[in-house]
């Protein structure tokens, strides 16, 4: 298959574009290269045949048609976005502008192209979204996020993330475009931008800084394996039924003071400190303005239908996530210098 991918030099994109070119498809990636995405989580396969590299954003429809014209993919994943809670609280426009414009674009130029092409049946438009559409949880291990919960996003990130499902779903039943919906929980792993927090403990832990917790640390996620979440959107892509929305989760629930007292304890054993424990450097900050208490989600959807299931624990993927920071300083290091990352406390990709 030839893949359209957007946002392919973020996070997520670029593990799922690094899966798509082991597994043997071909790739178009498209990227604006904002300030959380960077071409080295893509360096690994940049230079594979099946590889392209398209420098535009979504909110340039000029841009997607031409793109859509010149490569003429077999399936779209969209996952450009701006992500970051905290960000979009400061500044919601660039959110708007993203994720609801950008989305609408998308939209359009595959419309036209899936129109002009014929309409053909194996054509898939697949939106990935997050599971903060659906606001939050009470802590009761019984309830969890599934496909039919009702959203109620608590952010101007969730919000305008809740807005482009929408307008997939409605351009689906109003113009019959082929379109899968995916929405996940809090992944983390490689390459993760040092703003998040799973890298901001690991980083700020290195170098002898507080560890903030927001409030008293209490907020719970489902915390998902970028790999893992890659494997599960490319089978939604390819096998996910029309029409149809997938849930994708880790079912690795953790507070976020057990979170980081886990990673103190994995750095306490591989990057022991000279005196004491990681963990004495845990500062609890003011929470931050709507701060959902839980996610989880059901993934019985996924599980059952397409037979996808996490395969990494938590305490699995953290290890995995540390040894990942401990040996690539070359490429963190030059993040956190060029963006004056390290103390935003943003938990989603």
């Amino acid at each position: 298959m030839k893949i359209l991918v957007t946002g392919g030099a973020g996070f997520i994109g670029s593990a799922v574009v690094r899966k798509a070119i082991r597994d043997g498809h071909s790739v178009i990636n498209l990227d604006s290269l904002t300030y959380a995405a960077c071409l080295e989580n893509v360096a690994s396969v940049s230079n594979a045949p099946g590889y392209v590299f398209e420098h535009a954003d979504i909110r340039d429809r000029a841009a997607l048609e031409r793109i859509f014209s010149d490569h003429d993919p077999d399936l779209v994943m969209h996952l450009a976005a701006e992500s970051h809670v905290d960000r979009s609280i400061d500044g919601p426009g660039d959110f708007v502008e993203t994720n609801i414009t950008g989305t609408y674009n998308m939209l359009e130029a595959a419309r036209a192209y899936w129109t002009r092409k014929g309409k053909p049946e194996s054509f898939r438009f697949h939106h990935i979204s997050t599971d903060e559409v659906f606001g939050s949880l009470p802590n009761d291990p019984s309830v969890k996020f599934t496909e039919d919960t009702p959203y109620d996003p608590r952010s101007p990130y969730s919000a305008s993330k809740a807005a482009s499902d929408h307008l997939v779903r409605a351009w689906h039943e109003t113009y019959g475009l082929p379109v899968v919906l995916t929405n996940c929980s809090n992944n983390y792993g490689p390459f993760h931008f040092p703003e998040k927090l799973i890298p901001v403990i690991i980083l700020n832990a290195l170098a002898g800084k507080p560890l903030p917790i927001y409030g008293d640390g209490s907020n719970i996620r489902d915390w998902l394996f970028v790999e893992d979440h890659a494997d599960a959107l490319l089978l939604v892509v390819q096998k996910g039924k029309i029409g149809r929305s997938y849930n994708i989760g880790g079912e690795n629930e953790r507070t976020n003071l057990e979170l980081v007292k886990t990673l103190c304890s994995i750095l306490d054993v591989k990057q022991p400190k000279a005196n004491g424990s990681y963990a004495d450097q845990i500062t609890f900050v003011t929470d931050r303005p709507g701060h959902d208490a839980r996610y989880a989600i059901d993934p019985s959807r996924i599980r059952t239908e397409l037979g996808w299931k996490p395969s990494v624990t938590v305490e699995e993927g953290l290890a995995r996530t540390v040894d990942w920071y401990l040996s690539n300083e070359d490429w963190w290091r030059p993040l956190q210098a060029r963006h004056g990352v390290g103390l935003r406390l943003g938990t989603k990709a």
